[in-house]
């Protein structure tokens, strides 16, 4: 059990040791400076620690935030600081210090926890301080001054204040307008029954999987049950992060599954689509596989473009500017988060779709509405990134070139060749041009010279650090030569079976994809080198499926395409699985754009 450890002088009648226990403190209390360093030591070395002023006033969900968050080694508010297991030492250190010092004389604070808050910001420590906003937490000098904090406790209701902290700050027109007022609730009733994200996780992703099973029987009953059911996946989606908010339940695990649950269930649903279809005798499998591949490569540009200004300079270009005016007037807001169709309209567009129209007209509608988001994002991203003026970081170039997913292939030409033919963009740029003109030759060996030639310019492109204005294109760029390469081989088979099997190696590919991602957002580095050598890399496996189809009949390399997704697939969901159940890495929520 954490341990909360009271100091200074007690103040009758006041509710600060019944507030501590009902957030699973186990309370102590501490005569002097002297007496809390002791009872910091004699804690549990594995759980958390807090010292907290015993004449705090304050809302309980202020002391919840800045005591019980499982994301930060050390937080605080006024009157109360607290320590995670990884944040004791340093914990312990300043309080030493300020016992030694004789109480802290250089800062002019009678509250302990507030002079060993002082303390650690000095020393460099990275406290996080909550934003409390309407929320009171103070530790009052005096007795009116006490009845003032009291009163102005009184006047806010801090569980609607912690209902309404539960939504994104951020989030789409439909999600905030016809998702979050109601689903708030059902997470608030979620989290006071005991039952935690992950298991709503889990249920969004079997109501999702139902509802990709419904879309598959082909029938109108069943296209209308999918789209009921995936509206019902999505506000479970919603709920498991707003009950993680509610009650700061975070977790590593949790992120994961987050995360990568969204991309299955939606994928997933593509393909029952894609099924049903098939059952009336309309063949969709090329529109759901370019679906899948187009709203991949949105998220690795979203992703690209994040990491390579993850750390740079602040945004002072043309172009950010107009962005900010554009976001102080309230209807370009809406209208500006609508049209990037992110994933509450997506979800909606294609629920209803499906209900009322084919998986064919769906398909059509997403292919549409997504291109022209990724066109929006894109081109708005390349104008910011020509204007501005930034210096990229190391850290920066290095994750692009992880995203960049490169194998033994293009590491050998990057070592072996001497010669440099331009720059990361441009000559990426050109070996997907080549790949590209080569897989609508007709000619069929022209698909293997192409990607002879990809993989040299993958190899060139990256022997420099990607911190050009525009390198990180270089990984999405990669991703769209890979994918499309899968489908336009597969759609020449011209088989059945052919498309599908492309579809589950892709999916399996995008998957490795997304947890480099992850892992890259959680600061846990990228996706092991074995691992990346294992599954070929990006331009060993465009390699391998082009002397495929060049060598085997359609037939058989319908088989060939569906082993390598089987392996692919059992390699990276074997190493993702061990590495996110057993890893240390940051539980990193994704409180950003809307996916």
């Amino acid at each position: 059990m954490s341990t909360a450890i009271l100091t200074g002088q007690p103040v009758p009648g006041s509710s600060i040791e019944g507030d501590l226990r009902s957030l699973g403190f186990d309370v102590r209390v501490a005569v002097d400076a002297a007496d809390a360093e002791r009872l910091v030591a004699e804690a549990p070395s594995g759980q958390r620690v807090a010292l907290v002023d015993a004449r705090f006033v304050g809302h309980v969900h202020a002391l919840r935030l800045g005591l019980t968050d499982p994301r930060f080694s050390l937080a605080a508010v006024p009157g109360a600081v607290t320590a995670q297991p990884d944040g004791r030492v340093t914990l312990t250190r300043a309080l030493a210090r300020e016992n030694s010092a004789g109480g802290g004389t250089a800062v002019a604070v009678d509250s302990l926890p507030d002079r060993i808050v002082t303390a650690l910001t000095d020393d460099g420590a990275d406290v996080h301080r909550p934003e409390l906003g309407s929320l009171v937490a103070a530790v009052p000098a005096d007795p009116q001054a006490r009845n003032e904090a009291r009163q102005a406790v009184a006047e806010v209701d801090d569980e609607a204040v912690r209902l309404k902290s539960a939504v994104k700050s951020r989030d789409g027109f439909f999600t905030t307008h016809f998702i979050s007022p109601y689903s708030r609730y059902i997470a608030r009733w979620c989290a006071r029954h005991g039952l935690t994200p992950n298991q709503v996780t889990t249920a969004s992703l079997l109501t999702a999987l139902i509802a990709a099973t419904c879309a598959a029987t082909g029938t109108r009953a069943g296209f209308i049950a999918a789209g009921v059911l995936l509206i019902a996946s999505f506000v479970l989606d919603c709920v498991d992060g707003q009950i993680a908010r509610y009650s700061l339940q975070y977790s590593t695990l949790g992120a994961w599954l987050d995360a990568t649950f969204d991309r299955a269930k939606e994928y997933a649903y593509y393909a029952g689509l894609a099924l049903g279809a098939a059952r009336g005798g309309d063949d969709v499998w090329a529109l759901a596989l370019g679906a899948m591949i187009l709203q991949t490569c949105r998220h690795v540009v979203d992703f690209s473009f994040n990491e390579a200004n993850h750390d740079a300079t602040a945004n002072t270009s043309p172009t950010a500017a107009l962005s900010d005016k554009l976001d102080s007037v309230g209807w370009t807001v809406w209208v500006r988060r609508m049209i990037v169709l992110p994933i509450g309209e997506r979800w909606a567009m294609i629920a209803v779709l499906t209900a009322v129209t084919t998986p064919r007209i769906t398909f059509y509608a997403l292919l549409v509405g997504c291109a022209f988001a990724a066109t929006y994002t894109t081109a708005g991203r390349v104008l910011r990134s020509l204007t501005r003026k930034a210096q990229r970081t190391d850290r920066a170039a290095q994750a692009l070139a992880d995203l960049a997913d490169n194998g033994p292939l293009a590491s050998l030409v990057s070592r072996a060749t001497r010669a440099r033919l331009g720059a990361p963009l441009l000559v990426a740029a050109a070996g997907t041009a080549v790949l590209t003109v080569a897989l609508f030759s007709g000619v069929t060996w022209a698909p293997v010279a192409g990607a002879v030639v990809y993989t040299i310019t993958a190899g060139q492109a990256l022997y420099r650090p990607l911190k050009g204005a525009l390198d990180w294109l270089v990984p999405p760029l990669f991703r769209a030569a890979e994918y499309c390469t899968v489908l336009v081989l597969a759609a020449k088979a011209d088989v059945n079976g052919a498309l599908p099997a492309a579809f589950g190696l892709v999916g399996a590919v995008a998957y490795h994809h997304y947890d480099t991602v992850y892992r890259i957002r959680g600061n846990a580095g990228a996706s092991p080198a074995w691992l990346v050598r294992a599954v070929g890399g990006h331009e060993g496996r465009t390699l391998l499926v082009t002397v495929l189809a060049a060598l085997l009949t359609a037939s058989q390399f319908t088989v060939a395409l569906t082993a390598l997704a089987v392996a692919v697939a059992v390699l990276v969901l074997v190493e993702s699985i061990r590495f996110w159940v057993s890893a240390g890495a940051p539980a990193v929520h994704d409180e950003g754009e809307p996916a």
